[in-house]
Formats: C-alpha cells, structure tokens, sequence
C-alpha cells in the first residue's frame, strides 16, 4: 500500500459566483467565465475562511462587528484546486482519494472528470481512481457549493435535514461564522489493504474486529518499547470477534487517579515478495470501568458512579466545544495547549457536545496522554422551537451511518468513555414540541444509535441525550421525590440554600457567567465600546444571556462611571463565588453525587462575558483557579 499526503500548503483557492464554473461561459457574449476571488494560495486542512484572512480578502472576525463582514463567503462557490503527480507504482491495481472530512457539500474533479459528490461533514469521503491509475499527472479540484442558510441555535431539530456543523452558525457564545473546507487528512492511497480493521480494549484485553484481507503480523509493545507478545491473525480469525488477552497489563488511570501508560499495537502485512503491504499503528490503554448506583439513589434510577480500575471516582468535568469555529485550521498545539490546562486545573473529563463534530485523533490522543476521559456526543442538539431529531427513514439511516463512522474512528482510545445521542433532546413533560422531559431509546434516531453503539462497541456506556432525566433541570419543588438523576443547570449564580436540599445524582452542565480579562476585550473591541451594558449595546446583543442580573444593583456603578476593570474584577468574582459554591455541594454529597460537569470550558470567541472558565487565549479565568483549589486540595 502507497499513501501519499496531500496535506500541505500547495493549494490553490478560488471563489465563484454559483454555477458560474459549471456553466463556463456567458450564452449571450460567449466569454469564458473566471473566478470572482483569487485564485490565492490555500493549506490543506484548512477552511476557505482562515485562507482569505491570511490574504487580507475578509476581515479579522475576532473584531468589533466584523463577523458580519465575513458572511458573504457563504454566497460563493469555493474550489480546493492542486496537482498530483504520479508516486504510485505502475502495477498498482487501485487508487483511492480519501478526505477525513469535507466541512459542507459539493464534488470531486479530477483532470476536469466529476468523481463523486459529498454531503456530510460527519463522515469522511473515500473516491474511486482507479481508472486513473495509468496517468502521470493528476489535477485536482474539490469543488463546495454554498452552506445551508441556517443550522443555528434557535430553530426546529425535527426539521434539520442538512448534515453540517451546527454550532457555527451563531451560539450563545458565537457569532456566525459558518465554516467551509478541508478538515484532518486528506491523501491518496493505492491498493489498499487492513481499512475495514477495528481495534480497541475492554479491560485487560484487546478486541479485532472487521475485515483482513491476508494475514497480518500483530506486534503490542510495552509502554517502555520493549516487545510484550505478537501472533499472527488470519481473515478467518476474525469471523468473530477476537480477544486478545494481554497478561499483567498495566492499567490506565484518569487524571489525579495513577498513571497512563500506553501500548503501541503495530499491524504489517507482507506481500509474495516478501516486502511490506501494508503497516498500521494503534495506541492503546487498559482500564476497567463500571457504573454503579449513587448512594441513597431512588429505585429505577440510572447508575452515576464511575467506578475506573475498581475504584469510585468524582468526575470533573468540562463541557468541551470546539476551540475555534474554524476547527478546519487548528494544530496539534492548540488541542495541546489546553488539555493540558485542564489536565493542571484537577478536571479528568471532557464532555464533547453534540452541537460539534467528532472531536479529532490528535484531541484522542492526547486526551489518552493526559489521562482525560472523554464523553462523546453524536451530532445532534436542541433548537428551542422543538428539540426532537427528525424521524424520517433516510436521516435515521445517516444518523446511523455517522454513529457506525464516529465508533470505528475512535473506539481504540482508553480514554473514551461513553457515547450520548445528543444534547438536550426532548419535549415538554406531556409529549409536545418543547422542554422538560428528556428523550430515551424509544426514539427511533437515539435507537439506531443505541443499536450502533451495542454492535460495534458493547463494552462502553451509552446514553440517549444529556441531561438524560427524567428531568431536564432540577426543579427546588421537586427536590426530595428522587426525580432529579441527570440533570442540566443552572448557569447563573444560586444560593447555598439551593445547593443544600440538591438531590441530582450527576450534573451534566452546570455554570455561571464571568467577564475576559481586560486585554483581551480591547484588543477585541478597536472601534466600538464596551458600553452601556446592555444588550441595546450591538457588542452585548450576541452575548445577551449573559449580562448581569438588572435586578443586581452592584454591577451598575462600574456601568455609570465606564469602570471597565472594575467591572470585569466583579464579575470574574462572581462567576468564581458561584462555581465554588456548587461544584463544592456536589462534592461533598459524592457518593450521592457522580459528578459535575462545567458549562463551559474554553471560548471559541473573544465573549464579553460567557460561562466559560478559560478565555479566548487558552488562560484560566479566576473561577478555573479556584476550582484548581478545591480539585487539587
């Protein structure tokens, strides 16, 4: 097997009124069309957004207002263009062109020939080039059509037909900024072999599943590189499933619970002459989880204990959303720089939500290094008009296809520890369109997920939606009836008499706002000013639910007299008061209580004010230093 990288910086980018390039020329004079925009150089991964910046095409979005002037790129037809020449072997019976993802629909040109067409960012793409295979020169061109015009916060989930990342089309703490373009790898691959292959842990063993085309030669090495077994598997040894039984393996341990060691499993397959086919690496981690009920739970109620290598852990943790909306463009020391912040600050979990995508290998893999547990969410989220997934066959069909992609992609990481449906699905307590009555596995999307997730990977825990129930928040008129197991909420500061009569078992978001550090809102604000407070305020409008309380006189004073600093100190302490306040309940309930997980962890935007407990620049607000305190004692 050859695979050749086409993840480099010898791209070319070019913007065309729609149809204009299909078209060719004008009917009427006859005059060759040509694109509106560039062509201007382009990297691979990278989105058409982050490559108009650097030519100085579309503003700086991260500024005042300036997200707006950046939204008539998703007007344009945008083409991902470069030459291949022939690396391949002349005897090469197939070739494949392979993309970890295309971020938006469109097709696929080679030598100026349609090859195929996509239409799901969930997913990747793999086109046929065989009949390709002779030529000494290919041109390439990846050509995407404009985004959908709106999958944003507020809207009707039933509705939803188009499978493209949500939440960039503007959040709470998001402008739009709707992405497009080339994200992971993106290669050539001839006479490929070992694809279909699925490897992954439960407890102290390892799993193959899939497809072998040929034996292959199977060596696991030891954390310190030495040799620890190897055999050969044949195709019809994995008929069935195969447990691979590694004796005296040494345990993976989440953050603050013991250490990480990870295994490498190297797979080769030799061809008739004796040389190598084809090699794969996976990196592997041992560990046992089991979830048992929290003390004094009612009858019936879901297990929210995790109990790691048989002992009951309190899981810390933060609701983890994409670091920049164009994620398209982020590098290994983005996701670095981060996990190993949280990693410093005592959290041992990330909760991937499912406004996003399937977070990346380089995230997996350093979520393995750093010992954080990971809850991944397939990409489905609530829209406040309904929050329902559509039920038609054809989307529970791709659902079901994104599920059986996002599993095979990721199981073999020990730091993987559930899979979830979505965020927030439900409908309001008597069956209609609205909130308060969490969705389960009779619904037929969250079923065909369930399903996926018992047939590819029965060892890991999964869950139809968060906060699972059988409330969507915790009511303080319900406290005491054993009702409140899964819950989502608050995000405002509450009293410590709330947190004294608390009877969630687990706290699946939970928040306070809190202002950026000075530097970074006047670096983000060059000509518009941070006041009035309000959200008659063109700057506060996006950041509307996190304003402070009009009820609240304290905040007013630094209003009235333009006291930026001295706003921004009150509002950190705020935030920092509240999240102590609750994460420290939850706590000292443990083992009534399974854990807590922050809404949120990171801005993907310089916010005035968010929940967030890092900002924009990766650096931990108060609040996150405060909780460090209370993690690491």
């Amino acid at each position: 097997m050859t695979e050749i990288s086409l993840s480099e910086e010898s791209w070319l980018l070019a913007g065309w009124t729609p149809l204009s390039w299909e078209t060719g020329r004008g009917m009427e004079l006859g005059l060759n069309f040509r694109p509106e925009i560039g062509p201007v150089k382009a990297a691979v991964p990278g989105s058409v957004q982050k490559a108009l910046f650097d030519h100085g095409i579309i503003p700086d979005w991260t500024k005042d207002l300036d997200s707006r002037s950046c939204e008539w790129v998703e007007n344009r037809e945008w083409i991902f263009s470069r030459i291949i020449n022939r690396t391949w072997q002349n005897n090469a019976t197939s070739l494949a062109l392979h993309f970890e993802g295309l971020d938006g629909e469109g097709s696929v040109h080679v030598n100026k020939k349609l090859i195929g067409k996509f239409s799901n960012s969930f997913i990747p793409h793999r086109f046929d080039l065989s009949s390709f295979v002779q030529e000494d020169q290919l041109f390439l061109e990846v050509r995407f059509c404009p985004p959908p015009r709106w999958l944003g916060q507020f809207g009707y989930s039933s509705r939803i037909r188009d499978l493209k990342v949500r939440f960039n089309y503007t959040w709470d703490w998001l402008p739009r900024l709707v992405q497009i373009g080339i994200c992971g790898s993106a290669k050539i691959v001839a006479d490929a072999d070992g694809e279909g292959l699925r490897v992954f842990t439960q407890g102290n063993s390892i799993v193959l599943g899939g497809f072998l085309a040929k034996a292959t030669r199977f060596v696991l090495r030891k954390p310190d590189g030495a040799v620890h077994s190897e055999r050969m598997i044949s195709p019809a040894d994995l008929a069935q499933p195969l447990i691979w039984p590694v004796a005296e393996a040494e345990q993976w341990h989440p953050n603050g619970e013991g250490i990480q060691p990870l295994y490498q499993l190297e797979a080769t397959c030799n061809n008739a002459e004796g040389g190598t086919s084809w090699q794969r690496n996976w990196q592997l981690g041992f560990k046992e989880v089991c979830w048992t009920d929290c003390e004094g739970a009612p009858e019936g109620a879901d297990p929210w204990i995790c109990n790691v290598n048989g002992r009951p852990i309190f899981l810390k943790g933060v609701n983890w959303t994409p670091i920049r909306p164009n994620f398209a463009d982020l590098g290994e020391e983005d996701y670095r720089q981060r996990i190993e912040l949280y990693r410093d600050l005592g959290f041992n979990l990330f909760r991937v939500w499912g406004g996003g995508f399937l977070e990346s290998e380089v995230f997996y893999r350093l979520c393995d290094e750093y010992g954080m547990l990971v809850w991944q969410e397939f990409p489905l989220c609530s829209s406040g008009l309904d929050n329902e997934p559509p039920t038609d066959p054809e989307l529970i069909s791709e659902f079901s296809k994104i599920a059986g992609s996002y599993i095979t992609r990721r199981q073999s990481h020990v730091s993987l520890l559930c899979w979830c449906g979505g965020n927030e699905l439900q409908n309001a307590p008597d069956g209609t369109p609205g909130a308060g009555r969490p969705l389960n596995v009779s619904h037929p999307v969250l079923a065909a997920l369930a399903q996926q997730v018992q047939m590819l990977d029965p060892g890991r825990r999964f869950l139809p939606t968060s906060s699972s129930g059988p409330r969507f928040v915790a009511d303080t008129a319900e406290f005491g009836k054993g009702v409140h197991w899964d819950v989502h909420g608050p995000w405002t500061s509450m009293e410590d008499a709330y947190w004294d009569h608390d009877d969630a078992l687990f706290r699946s978001e939970l928040g306070a706002p809190g202002a950026s550090p000075a530097d970074l809102i006047n670096e983000s604000l060059q000509t518009q000013s941070f006041f009035p407070i309000s959200d008659a305020n063109p700057v506060w409008q996006r950041f509307a639910f996190w304003l402070p309380d009009p009820a609240d006189p304290e905040w007013r004073v630094f209003d009235e007299n333009r006291d930026l600093h001295g706003f921004i100190q009150w509002s950190q302490k705020q935030q920092a008061v509240a999240l102590e306040r609750a994460v420290k309940a939850c706590m000292r309930r443990f083992p009534r209580c399974g854990g807590v997980i922050l809404w949120m962890g990171h801005d993907s935007f310089p916010c005035l004010s968010n929940t967030s407990v890092v900002d924009f620049h990766g650096r931990p607000k108060p609040a996150a230093l405060a909780l460090k305190k209370l993690f690491l004692g």
